[in-house]
């Protein structure tokens, strides 16, 4: 079995980023030929504007749909429904990336508002998740998922862009309300 249509088979079922590690095993074959393999079949489909891309995201490989042909798929996937993220929803998640694992509470007071509902939200699109509780007061604590680093398009939270540029005055970053805002001004530059 040659080793390119092998990985094109497997990476084209896949529903999370692969990494070279399990392809390896699962393909027999040297993590350095299949990760040499993998970066030449990416270099391939950009070189001959496929519409689809193999990216390196969230620790492992996937296809994704290139950028330039978001439109069409936007329209077919979304069929004339509008599924976006709210500034809420933006804000919340911004936060959430940054402070990681916080509480329901700790974000709303960061924002300035309730954010239950919009929480509810990101956990059902799968974007954020509970990650234990806080042992002062038992409360639920929640993280950002593989789904948002994917979403991102980054490999790890480390690619999260810094916040300094965003925020009025660093040493006030904890009293100010408008930290939401400013980190999900941060993470939509990093998109």
């Amino acid at each position: 079995m040659e080793l390119k249509p092998a990985l094109e088979a497997i990476l084209m079922v896949v529903v999370e980023p692969t990494t070279t590690a399990q392809l390896a095993e699962v393909l027999e074959r040297p993590r350095r030929v299949v990760e040499r393999a993998l970066r030449e079949l990416a270099a391939e489909y950009t070189e001959q504007g496929r519409g689809f891309e193999l990216r390196f995201v969230a620790g492992g490989w996937r296809y994704y749909s290139r950028a330039v042909c978001s439109p069409a798929v936007d329209r077919f996937v979304l069929d004339g429904q509008h599924a976006r993220l709210t500034q809420a929803a933006l804000e919340t998640l911004a936060v959430i990336a940054y402070r990681q694992p916080v509480s329901r509470s700790r974000v709303s007071a960061v924002r300035g508002v309730n954010c239950d509902g919009v929480m509810r939200t990101l956990v059902q699109r799968g974007l954020v998740e509970e990650t234990g509780s806080e042992p002062e007061t038992g409360a639920i604590l929640y993280r950002t998922t593989q789904t948002f680093l994917e979403r991102m398009g980054l490999r790890g939270l480390d690619e999260l862009p810094e916040l300094a540029p965003f925020l009025p005055e660093a040493d006030d970053v904890e009293a100010d309300s408008q930290e939401g805002s400013a980190i999900a001004e941060a993470v939509a530059t990093s998109r």
